[in-house]
């Protein structure tokens, strides 16, 4: 993609308002502008990223055995009067009629419409278990948007809902959906750890938040220092074996939020001084709420013996609008955003360093053999001076800069640049086999 014909206006400054670095780098990179208070449009460099973590989301949960449906953003508010929670949930739901006087809502969440779907379409024991997902946007009203993408009114989000015939079952499918989000997330190329966490307005027992460790976290958390050395990267889960040893190891560090914190938990007591306490940054929430919903909404299944029993249900959430501005508080410098591959807008920013025509006769060639071997490329041929286009690229933070002038040119080299580590490697021009080796490693 040429850069001079692409949409993605950046800017010099963030508004004042952008009190974190993930909503300032947001705007001034052109990844996103808001329309009205907690409400954005997300701009092409912006929704590439959301594309991109939405398909890692769905790889994971294809494999784990979830399947992918997608329920509309408007319910009806019969199926929550039905649970008990239309007048419980609270001011964050927005409240709307159609022409005939109906009530609506603009989902904030899908435990409802998720399990009329299945007591209308489902009777046999012989269908479960059944984990039924979407990535779709919703809305909650929040009382004070803030915080950019990480706290706003509209937001995309991957929830997941899982039914099972027994209690046994419910905690399979719970471990199952433990051990995907650590595969999601290491994917992303975050650390994200799991903790202890109250169930809130979903309900509950069983409950655990996926938290990055930030600063900037809205949330205190308690972690064992030893949870942080665990690593999940090249590990392939294989979900009919190993999510118990899974689950079993993570837990058996401490690690809890604020409102789960229990100074008398033994391995808080047994290894105390190995515990810090920090902020964090929810990037996902998982529940086990056994037969709330199907109880209250009469979703009744035949079991083996001919009994009608209420299955138990789980609640599975990731915050993929909220995951991208997660990302950048983790990942950037005083220059710009450091994106992880996976989910990088673009591999590469290649860049001429001059407007002479051999310099930019090079750089279209190169341009032409990038893209001829799929590597996504933005191309910044703007008539820009030298300094401003390699701050544009440190800003915008691709993981690769290859800068081609007349300096590197005359001794037939291009620049090319990691901006995770800061190397900078000059090559031969004219090895591009190498070239595509590194950039595809």
């Amino acid at each position: 993609m040429l850069y001079s014909k692409y949409f993605a206006p950046t800017q010099k400054e963030a508004p004042k308002d952008a009190s974190i670095v993930s909503h300032s780098l947001m705007l001034k990179c052109g990844l996103i502008r808001q329309t009205y208070s907690g409400i954005y449009i997300w701009l092409p460099l912006g929704l590439k990223v959301l594309d991109k973590i939405s398909q890692i989301i769905k790889n994971e949960m294809n494999k784990s055995g979830a399947i992918n449906v997608l329920m509309p953003t408007i319910q009806s508010s019969d199926i929550w009067v039905e649970s008990g929670r239309y007048d419980d949930y609270g001011l964050e739901m927005l409240r709307i009629k159609d022409r005939h006087g109906k009530e609506l809502l603009y989902g904030p969440t899908n435990e409802e419409q998720i399990t009329q779907v299945v007591r209308d379409n489902v009777k046999s024991y012989k269908d479960f278990p059944m984990n039924l997902y979407q990535i779709q946007w919703k809305f909650r009203d929040e009382i004070r948007p803030r915080f950019g993408v990480m706290r706003g009114r509209e937001f995309l989000m991957k929830d997941a809902y899982s039914f099972d015939m027994n209690e046994e079952g419910a905690v399979v499918s719970y471990k199952k959906m433990f051990a995907t989000y650590l595969k999601i997330f290491d994917t992303l190329g975050l650390k994200a750890i799991p903790m202890q966490a109250d169930t809130g307005p979903i309900g509950g027992e069983l409950s655990h938040e996926f938290m990055i460790l930030a600063k900037t976290g809205e949330s205190e958390v308690f972690c064992d220092k030893s949870i942080l050395d665990l690593s999940f990267s090249n590990k392939e889960i294989n979900y009919d074996n190993d999510i118990e040893d899974i689950f079993k190891l993570y837990t058996s560090f401490y690690a809890a939020t604020d409102e789960k914190h229990d100074i008398n938990d033994t391995r808080y007591t047994t290894n105390k001084d190995n515990v810090v306490n920090m902020r964090g940054i929810e990037v996902g929430h998982i529940f086990s709420f056994g037969d709330k919903y199907s109880k209250s909404m009469r979703l009744e299944i035949l079991d083996s013996n001919g009994k009608l029993v209420n299955p138990q249900m789980g609640s599975y959430g990731i915050g993929v609008s909220r995951l991208v501005g997660a990302i950048i508080e983790a990942n950037h410098d005083d220059k710009g955003i450091i994106w992880h591959k996976s989910v990088a807008p673009f591999l590469v920013m290649l860049s001429n360093m001059g407007n002479q025509e051999n310099v930019v006769n090079e750089c279209n060639n190169l341009y032409k053999i990038l893209l001829e071997n799929n590597i996504d490329v933005l191309y910044n041929n703007k008539d820009e001076s030298a300094g401003s286009k390699l701050a544009t690229a440190d800003m915008l933070g691709f993981p690769y800069q290859i800068n081609i002038g007349n300096k590197s040119l005359a001794d037939g080299k291009l620049e090319l640049k990691n901006r995770l580590t800061g190397e900078v490697i000059m090559m031969d021009i004219k090895d591009t086999s190498k070239l595509i080796s590194i950039l595809k490693s």
